[in-house]
């Protein structure tokens, strides 16, 4: 029968280089002092968040806003209001940035402790999960808050200047919104345009449905855009040799059919935005989206799927950056029992996984809330508490061994 090595044997092979960060405070006595501890895990991973933060900052800048900022530069709109753009947009991308920066960024620090025996001395020296856990879940809380204050306070403000700035480049510049041989959908309304050179467009085809239900087909061969100083209006729709066709909603047999040599549409502002005030859930805070839904309640004058849109941007707004301290509380034990061998590959690996789930499962949410009618609180809150669930478990299970 073989001899199993003893406890002191393999503790010879444990690696206690990161000992040498932690000051002891105790003369004479080699014991750890819990607050150097505290303040040496915290140290790591503020260090692993930021460099993950960077990470999901450049990926969602990339993504949003530079191929907006190069759709804009085609129509020759000044540098200074494309970088204006970028900046009110900053604010969505750190809210978005931040929950799943503390996911990857916790699981990639604590496998390197685990796989660098740090944990293992940590235990052997007597100290406890919590010592690690509370560090863990303080920091997740303080992103948290971060991410809300960005998400609740900035990021509606910085709608509001984006949406005021991007109105005054379309009236100045209707250019803007044109692309060849492009599909546009705003609301309700769709453009389907052929060639477009400038303001002109060569076969422009229209379809918009009314709030009664009523649908109508606009049909043009030659169209150009004009600037107007109409309040509310974006722009002027001028149409040459123009056919609409109206459908009837009680009979989808009958429709009336028109046909004119010119014709001017107004385009509104509401068609590209939400609103020109501050009525859209996305540009207010919670306080006052909490105190609108109130009101829109006792009023009974909205659907339940409309009431639904705004209950769910309210849940929104507390979900996504609250679901920092939720991945905080699955970092901790995942990466304490899956990052044994190459903990730091396997957080990065597990840290993207995750994430790219979490944030299908939240688009998923939305749709189903919007479109379905469904509870806009737990399709927002199911993915956090989904996690929550299984890092709870597998704190559990960890304690049990």
């Amino acid at each position: 029968m073989e001899n199993t090595p003893s406890f002191f044997d393999r503790i010879k092979h444990l690696d206690f280089t990161f000992l040498k960060k932690i000051d002891f405070r105790k003369e004479g006595k080699s014991k750890l002092s819990s607050h150097l501890l505290l303040k040496y895990i915290a140290k790591e991973l503020l260090l692993y968040f930021f460099i993950s933060f960077l990470f999901f900052f450049v990926v969602f800048f990339v993504n949003q806003i530079l191929l907006l900022a190069e759709t804009i530069l085609k129509q020759r709109v000044p540098v200074p209001q494309v970088i204006r753009l970028i900046v009110y947009c900053l604010p969505a991308i750190v809210a978005q940035s931040a929950p799943f920066a503390t996911l990857l960024g916790f699981l990639m620090c604590l496998g390197r402790m685990v796989t660098d025996n740090e944990i293992m001395v940590l235990r052997a020296s007597g100290q406890r999960y919590s010592l690690i856990l509370i560090p863990v879940i303080v920091m997740g809380l303080v992103i948290s808050v971060f991410s809300f204050i960005m998400n609740d306070y900035f990021l509606p403000l910085g709608t509001l200047h984006y949406n005021r700035l991007r109105t005054e480049i379309i009236h100045s510049n209707p250019a803007v919104e044109i692309e060849s041989n492009s599909i546009k959908r705003m609301n309700n309304t769709a453009f389907v345009i052929g060639n477009a050179e400038g303001t002109k467009i060569d076969d422009l085809l229209l379809f918009d449905r009314s709030e009664n239900g009523q649908e109508r087909i606009i049909i043009s061969g030659k169209s150009s855009l004009e600037k107007t100083e109409t309040p509310g209006v974006l722009m002027e729709l001028h149409m040459e040799n123009a056919t609409v066709i109206l459908f009837d909603p009680r009979s989808r047999g009958d429709f009336d059919m028109v046909q004119c040599d010119t014709m001017k549409l107004n385009i509104f502002e509401s068609l590209f935005f939400s609103s020109s005030s501050v009525t859209a859930p996305r540009e207010m805070t919670s306080y006052d989206l909490f105190n609108l839904i109130k009101k829109l309640r006792k009023e009974n004058t909205l659907t339940k799927n409309q009431l639904n849109v705004y209950d769910l941007e309210f849940h929104k707004k507390f979900s996504i950056p609250f679901g920092s301290i939720f991945f905080a509380m699955l970092a901790f034990p995942l990466a304490l029992v899956f990052g044994r061998k190459d903990g730091l590959t396997l957080g990065l690996i597990f840290g993207i996984i995750i994430s790219v789930l979490y944030w299908a499962a939240t688009i998923l949410g939305q749709l189903f809330g919007l479109r379905g009618g469904y509870n806009g609180f737990w399709m927002m809150w199911t993915p956090n508490i989904l996690i929550g669930i299984t890092g709870f478990v597998l704190y559990l299970r960890l304690r049990r061994k």
